[in-house]
């Protein structure tokens, strides 16, 4: 985890240095004499998973209100009075992981952690922090609310799941589809079997490609998007891009993983051609690339799981999907 820090004073300074005692938190801490508050903190937005303020919330406030974007993008942002007594998450609580942050913090700092968000002050199930906990994406945020509020009411919410459910259900969610709201668990984000529903996608799949040599990044990225369409499986669910590492250059799939965020797993023909398992074979890949297929060993090799679509061919390009085992432990 990469955090910012600032801080404005003496005070402020040696309660950043106490921070530092958090050997596995990698922290960056502000240099005044490098670039400004603002500089750092538009720095600090886009590149490190959580930035603590040293200071006055005001200060925060004003410094993070012009860049603030989204709940599930924006960064952990944190606030500590100078002196160590109180640590305050202001945004991106949940999804984030402010809190969780600001209680592990507050344990260093010997402080105070001020939790304000309404299920975790009543002890109500937050879906979104199962959903981050359990390494799931949720593709549209704006039902999180409608399920807290259910619970929060006293009321019951569903639960919907393509995977199998291990544990006990949280109180107030029901394995219930009659309900009305309610979250479903589903590689799949268009499937809504309540009438508020909100999607909690896994992000256990592996998307296994290749391509003919320069192929143009338009004609590839629309290829795989429209297979990961038929198939109807979220692109929030992919954890990476696999491929030969003869197309480990290619400028389509470099432009492909950079515009989604995504890394790029590469494998030679050999270490592709070990994998075991029913793969579709091509004589002329055999022949071009010196294994018979790429794209479903590829993504079989990289997940680490089961191969789910096979080869899908078009436009120069290939495309096969493979996920990983998951449950959904409660």
């Amino acid at each position: 985890m990469k955090v910012g820090v600032l801080f404005f004073t003496q005070n402020g300074a040696c309660t950043a240095q106490t921070l530092l005692q958090a050997g596995d938190i990698d922290f960056i801490l502000f240099e005044k004499e490098r670039e400004s508050a603002k500089e750092f903190t538009r720095r600090c937005f886009a590149g490190c998973d959580a930035i603590v303020f040293i200071g006055a919330a005001g200060i925060a406030v004003r410094m993070i209100a012009p860049l603030i974007k989204a709940k599930d993008t924006d960064p952990a942002v944190l606030v500590i009075d100078e002196k160590g007594r109180f640590v305050i998450p202001v945004l991106s609580g949940h999804i984030g992981g402010a809190n969780a942050l600001a209680i592990r913090l507050a344990t260093l700092l010997h402080a105070t952690p001020v939790i304000t968000t309404a299920t975790d002050i009543n002890g109500v199930f937050a879906v979104d922090v199962w959903a981050t906990q359990n390494g799931c994406a949720i593709p549209d945020t704006q039902h999180i609310k409608a399920v807290s509020a259910a619970l929060l009411a006293g009321q019951n919410a569903g639960v919907q799941s393509d995977f199998e459910i291990c544990g006990t259900l949280p109180m107030g969610v029901l394995a219930d589809i009659s309900l009305e709201t309610g979250f479903c668990v589903t590689l799949d984000e268009h499937k809504k079997p309540f009438q508020r529903t909100l999607t909690v996608v896994p992000k256990i799949v592996t998307l296994g490609v290749g391509c003919r040599r320069d192929t143009q990044s338009g004609v590839f990225e629309a290829f795989v998007l429209q297979a990961a369409r038929q198939a109807r499986v979220s692109l929030c669910s992919v954890e990476k891009l696999a491929t030969i590492d003869l197309k480990k250059d290619e400028r389509c799939i470099r432009d492909f993983c950079e515009k989604y965020g995504l890394p790029l797993v590469t494998f030679s023909a050999q270490e592709l051609a070990s994998v075991s398992g029913d793969f579709t074979p091509s004589d002329f890949v055999r022949k071009t690339v010196g294994v018979d297929n790429v794209c479903e060993r590829a993504a079989v090799a990289a997940s680490g799981g089961e191969l789910f679509v096979r080869k899908q061919a078009g436009g120069g390009v290939t495309a096969a999907l493979a996920k990983k085992y998951w449950r959904c432990e409660f």
